[in-house]
């Protein structure tokens, strides 16, 4: 189901039903009366308002136009500790080196219905800059924490944890996805460590038919997340 409920009539009936809004995204400047009451009624509630330009409304949309939308069913978030206790789909990524990636790889996650994303290795503050740009700022509707260990965060997760590497065994739709459950991905040149690959529950391969058997990181990524959405939504 999606985590979006689209326009002030689609959310008002989301507030009428109970359901669990995390997040209103509006329309900045905007003094449209049922817009305006409708905020009002979200702040009574204890629910966060944000504001965004036309653009961000027009392409954020699943049907446009909308003067505001929701988030339903997703804390946009949380530190490291408090996400593995949420669960859900999480994505780890295993030292990704490049800010752009990291950053198209944010908004993959965030489609997926993903509960969060976890990005190893250290990373300066005009690094994280450049990746919330490249993520169009996705990070706002999902958690995304830096500077993480990597065996540690498998160590301390409930879960099952499923590397996407060329070594797996099964292709991503004989795998289960469902569940608690955090997909590895792993750097562009040094693929997910040995160590990892050993503390992992499975792996998965992307099959591949070409002259050179190798995808960009957020390929696979996609693959992989389409999959795991369709299982989630069965």
């Amino acid at each position: 189901m999606s985590m979006q409920r689209c326009g002030i009539d689609a959310i008002e009936a989301a507030l009428d039903a109970g359901e669990d809004i995390t997040l209103v995204l509006a329309l900045k400047e905007c003094d449209d009366p049922r817009l305006v009451a409708l905020l009002d009624r979200c702040m009574d509630a204890g629910i966060d308002v944000s504001f965004g330009s036309e653009n961000d409304l027009w392409r954020m949309a699943e049907t446009s136009p909308a003067l505001a939308l929701a988030l339903v069913g997703r804390e946009p978030v949380a530190d490291l500790d408090t996400m593995l206790e949420r669960g859900g789909l999480i994505w780890m990524l295993a030292g990704v080196q490049y800010q752009t990636n990291v950053g198209f790889c944010i908004r993959v996650a965030e489609v997926s219905g993903a509960s969060g994303l976890i990005v190893t290795g250290e990373w300066t503050s005009d690094d994280r800059h450049r990746i919330v740009r490249a993520a169009m700022r996705t990070n706002r509707f999902m958690p995304v924490v830096f500077g993480c260990d990597e065996m540690e965060v498998v160590k301390s997760w409930k879960g099952r944890a499923i590397a996407i590497e060329d070594v797996g065994t099964e292709e991503p739709w004989d795998a289960d996805l469902t569940g608690d459950v955090m997909l590895i991905i792993g750097g562009e040149n040094a693929g997910i460590s040995e160590e990892l690959l050993a503390a992992a529950d499975e792996a998965i391969r992307i099959p591949m038919a070409g002259f050179t058997p190798s995808y960009n990181l957020q390929a696979p990524m996609a693959v992989v997340a389409v999959e795991a959405l369709r299982q989630r939504r069965s």
